[in-house]
């Protein structure tokens, strides 16, 4: 881990994937759970701020971003003067979707960068390019499948394969004890029936299909992973 002091305000904290396992965590960890982020980055509070300076604020704030090999922390606190008179305190602190969304699309852009290095997106706007709005347009065609996930070596073994080999929105659910993923085809006239039709056997290779309608899982289950399961799982544990 290192550490560097930016201002009397900033501390920039620098933790590759050798000090996030040293300390049980992973990048997936920190997009699920409210309170493991918190009691993540207070302990690495601890470990930098041994005059207290930070840690005797209350307000205090971290921004977080993904790395190649890690994370970057920003961890500052506010001057409370300064709230008090009204000045600028600074970005606000990042909530929990904020967090997985600037994970999210980092890893995502990362991941079609390495798939596709001479690839204008500028030329192919295309659904998938914007798997929100093409989710959300009543317009566009779209074909769910719902997978039960086993055994989570099966979802790092079909992320693997998927690449290049699957065109689909992913996202992870946790539904009855049971892990689901909702793989979302977009029917943009880019995916013939063929094509589906192989995508989804690679699929079913890796996860059991399911008779539960994708509905049920939206709405009672908990999400993991939003619209990008894949491409992080395919980062993190290649």
């Amino acid at each position: 881990m290192e550490m560097k002091r930016i201002n009397e305000n900033t501390i920039r904290v620098l933790l590759n994937n050798e000090d996030l396992n040293e300390r049980g965590i992973t990048v997936l960890d920190l997009l699920n759970h409210n309170q493991q982020i918190e009691d993540f980055f207070y302990s690495i509070l601890e470990e930098v701020d041994a005059d207290h300076q930070f840690q005797d604020n209350d307000l205090v704030t971290f921004q977080v971003r993904p790395q190649q090999d890690g994370l970057e922390l920003y961890i500052t606190k506010t001057d409370p003067a300064s709230l008090k008179k009204g000045t600028p305190a600074g970005q606000p602190p990042l909530d929990q979707d904020q967090i997985t969304n600037l994970i999210k699309k980092e890893l995502v852009g990362r991941d079609r960068q390495e798939s596709h290095p001479d690839h204008n997106q500028e030329n192919n706007v295309s659904a998938g390019d914007e798997p929100e709005a093409a989710i959300d347009n009543p317009d566009i065609e779209k074909n769910v499948c719902v997978l039960r996930i086993d055994d989570f070596e099966d979802l790092v073994a079909l992320a693997k394969s998927a690449r290049d080999n699957i065109n689909a929105v992913s996202d992870l659910y946790r539904y009855r004890n049971n892990d689901y993923l909702l793989l979302t085809f977009i029917d943009d006239g880019s995916l013939s029936s063929s094509q589906l039709k192989d995508q989804l056997a690679l699929a079913y290779e890796y996860g059991q299909k399911t008779n539960l309608m994708p509905d049920v899982i939206l709405e009672h289950g908990k999400p993991l992973m939003k619209q990008a399961a894949l491409e992080l799982v395919r980062t993190y544990f290649e």
